[in-house]
């Protein structure tokens, strides 16, 4: 990018980057919602994340995987999913591994220290080619939209990682975007991580850093004000916007539980069951579990009560059990061996008590699992529960299936190394199987298809013996485009957006202030 804000072919949109006093601040939702409240003024605007750290990933319609969050967001933009707005996607697959999906696909399994170091391991990931990728993938976005609202990775004063970091202060730099941080006052300690993570940030990169933001405020912000004062004496920066707290906001953010739709049915009002009775769904929290978003849905009827479980016992009076998909399909089945679950799960379906496994679960309840990729441990016998063989290939599969199941139109999305050999079944479900009252699938999202939901859940109260009756009307595409519009209404309603376009159209403010003692 030139000086004068063009790109090498044209002048590039406006930008802003959103960051974080730490994770979980809020720096998605914040994000999705500026997003929203921009196109709703007629702004053609854009999402973008450098790198992201998801188990939760999403399918483009060109079968590149992104983060959910990115996906979301773009929906809060209402513009299709592209690889360009989440160029590096890392998949944890331990404590100390991820494998790194780049512009959509993945090129290789690193440690930490390969990816965030030096050396060999490093060859995908030299931050000169990364960081290249991810400012051509931002101009590229820029070039074609008014606005472009970045998203950040943690914490910029993230100091031990600044060498390396494309995701923060890194990209805000290359692309000159002003910097907006996000603080959660409800942890408390807000005005001290603002002024930290400004103080502890390097003189060149304090330049960047343009307001801050308050979110999730309890109270009358009268008594916060002289706080916000005193912030800007300190610090020569202003605070753009003080969001209320509100239950029930969120977007599909990373690998937070609690940041779902599913959150946002549990605390709201939520509708009595349309019959007599509700609906139980048991999921089963896997270890390294993935796309557990795929029950949001679920939670999105009324009458359906969706929880996460890990003992044997909490599946007692679930009407329907859910495996989830998981990164660790070998792993998650030893925990489910370990922790008595597996018996459990095995009990149900002689029982004829309803069970879905979706991808990793999928996997799960089949017979066998040749894996010589993921985890590597060779054959390993499945629940045998459908007649279901899975090899795992090196290729990852990536798609955006659409069909037909139960009498109903389904879409849905794949993203798994298991191949599925099914040889058999009572009945075919999606590219799966049932047997009895278990069904399962590699498709994620497919319970977002309205139709196909509630004939399922027609299928599972029937299994259960329950007088549960699906509501005639509920749309979960319709309850998620309410929820975008809470967010875009948050921004409007109580942050400076006349600060915000300054920032966005005119770029980083001249003359802010550096702040002591700035980075080691």
């Amino acid at each position: 990018m030139s000086g004068d804000g063009r790109g090498p072919a044209g002048p590039l949109g406006g930008g802003l980057l959103v960051a974080g006093t730490t994770s979980d601040a809020g720096k998605s939702v914040v994000t999705a919602g500026i997003c929203r409240w921009l196109v709703r003024k007629g702004v053609k605007v854009a999402p973008f994340k450098a790198q992201n750290m998801s188990l939760n990933s999403f399918v483009t319609r060109e079968g590149a995987e992104i983060g959910r969050a990115q996906a979301m967001q773009a929906a809060a933009a209402r513009v299709e999913p592209s690889a360009l707005m989440n160029p590096v996607l890392l998949k944890p697959g331990s404590d100390r591994s991820s494998q790194v999906v780049l512009m959509g696909k993945p090129v290789g399994e690193l440690s930490a220290q390969g990816y965030f170091g030096d050396g060999e391991q490093a060859r995908y990931t030299g931050r000169e080619q990364l960081l290249g990728t991810v400012t051509d993938c931002l101009e590229e976005l820029r070039r074609t939209h008014d606005a472009v609202i970045c998203e950040g990775a943690g914490s910029p004063a993230e100091i031990n990682l600044r060498r390396t970091d494309i995701v923060n202060m890194g990209i805000a730099r290359a692309a000159r975007l002003p910097v907006v941080v996000v603080g959660d006052i409800d942890r408390g300690g807000v005005f001290a991580s603002f002024f930290g993570t400004t103080a502890l940030l390097s003189e060149a990169d304090q330049r960047f850093i343009a307001g801050y933001l308050v979110n999730k405020f309890r109270g009358d912000v009268s008594l916060l004000e002289p706080g916000l004062d005193m912030l800007r004496d300190l610090t020569g920066r202003p605070t753009v916007g003080v969001l209320p707290y509100a239950h029930g906001l969120g977007i599909d953010e990373e690998d937070g539980l609690r940041v779902s739709l599913r959150g946002a049915v549990r605390e709201s009002v939520v509708a009595p069951p349309h019959g007599a009775d509700v609906l139980r769904v048991a999921v089963a929290a896997v270890p390294l579990m993935s796309n557990f978003t795929d029950v949001d849905a679920l939670a999105a009827e009324p009458g359906v009560v969706v929880r996460f479980v890990d003992r044997a016992e909490e599946l007692a009076d679930a009407d329907l059990v859910v495996l989830p998909g998981t990164r660790g399909t070998v792993r998650a089945l030893a925990w489910l061996r370990e922790r008595g679950l597996a018996d459990a799960v095995a009990r149900r379906a002689r029982e004829g008590r309803p069970v879905l496994g979706i991808c990793g679960g999928f996997q799960m309840l089949g017979e066998r699992i040749e894996d010589d990729v993921e985890a590597k441990a060779g054959t390993v016998p499945g629940l045998g529960l459908l007649p279901v063989r899975v090899r795992f290939a090196a290729a990852k599969t990536l798609a955006r299936p659409a069909g037909t199941a139960l009498g109903e139109h389904v879409e849905g999305y794949e993203i798994h190394h298991g191949v599925a050999e099914v040889a058999g079944g009572d009945e075919e479900f999606l590219d799966g199987c049932r047997v009895g009252s278990v069904w399962g699938t590699h498709w994620h999202g497919s319970l977002e298809s309205d139709g196909f939901r509630r004939a399922f859940l027609r299928r599972v109260a029937e299994a259960a013996g329950r007088a549960f009756v699906p509501a005639p009307d509920t749309s979960f595409g319709a309850l998620r485009e309410e929820q975008l519009d809470r967010l875009g209404d948050l921004i409007e309603e109580h942050a400076d957006t006349d600060a915000l376009l300054r920032l966005i159209e005119d770029g980083v403010p001249e003359g802010l202030p550096f702040i002591p003692p700035g980075a080691p």
